[in-house]
């Protein structure tokens, strides 16, 4: 595995990575090869929000083995400070890269989250386009908290299955507290990718391509979710514009580095 570094950047003081698609695929295909327990964490509005208010989830989000930048704003921020190429990890693509390199390595897949009927239907579109991927493990958990004896047998059935790379969607900010707490106890890479098993299984709809490079995702999002997602985007995102407007002023000022 490349030992280059992978830049990264602060945005509200939370760590995001900033790597080309060919580092970022490079690296975890890498991990993947070879076993290793790591953890993936998507970055967006949302999540950086949460880990601004909950010091606990903060620290998660900085010891992940990489943070991508989901989300148009946290990319537009980089941007801003010096990568002036950086991607967009959107995780259905991530998820859709990710399928296409283990159907060409013989890395074995699974995917942990999601309701049964979405990974029913999403196993079954992806072997569809990647006929000989791998999937060795799908399992839909439910709503409360595992018992120490069922996340065991979970833990159990995971090393058993030989899954290199598991997928977990189980939302921001549950996936990410999961996959922390599974690290060096399952021996995959654990990315987090939320609703994109929804999104992939075509249980949700996708906003348009030209809503997504306008950063307007979240708009689509709540005109077609307003119940769960409003309370959400009105907490989250107001404030997270007046504290990147009040971090830009203050390093304006010379008050921050």
């Amino acid at each position: 595995m490349s030992r280059t570094p992978i830049p990264s950047a602060a945005v509200l003081g939370v760590r995001v990575d900033a790597p080309t698609w060919t580092q970022a695929l490079g690296r975890l295909r890498a991990w993947a090869s070879a076993g290793e327990s790591r953890y993936v964490c998507l970055a967006n509005v949302h999540a950086v929000m949460e880990a601004h208010d909950r010091p606990g989830y903060r620290a998660i989000l900085q010891t992940a083995d990489l943070v991508l930048p989901d989300g148009m704003p946290l990319v537009w921020l980089l941007r801003r400070q010096g990568r002036s190429g950086q991607p967009r990890f959107r995780g259905a693509d991530l998820v859709e890269r990710l399928c296409a390199l283990a159907e060409a390595e013989g890395l074995p897949v699974g995917f942990y989250g999601a309701q049964p009927e979405t990974l029913q239907r999403l196993v079954a579109r992806l072997l569809r386009r990647f006929p000989r991927l791998p999937i060795v493990y799908v399992y839909s958990p439910p709503f409360r908290p595992l018992t120490p004896e069922e996340d065991a047998h979970v833990v159990r059935a995971l090393r058993a299955s030989g899954v290199r790379i598991l997928f977990v969607g189980l939302g921001c900010p549950k996936q990410e507290q999961w996959m922390a707490a599974h690290r060096g106890r399952v021996p995959a890479v654990m990315v987090g990718v939320g609703a994109a098993l929804d999104f992939l299984a075509g249980t949700k709809p996708q906003a348009p391509r030209w809503m997504q490079r306008a950063g307007l995702e979240w708009l689509f999002r709540l005109l077609t979710e307003p119940r769960r997602l409003g309370r959400r985007y009105l907490k989250h995102n107001p404030r997270f514009l007046a504290l990147v407007l009040w971090e830009a002023w203050q390093r304006w000022r010379g008050l921050l580095r």
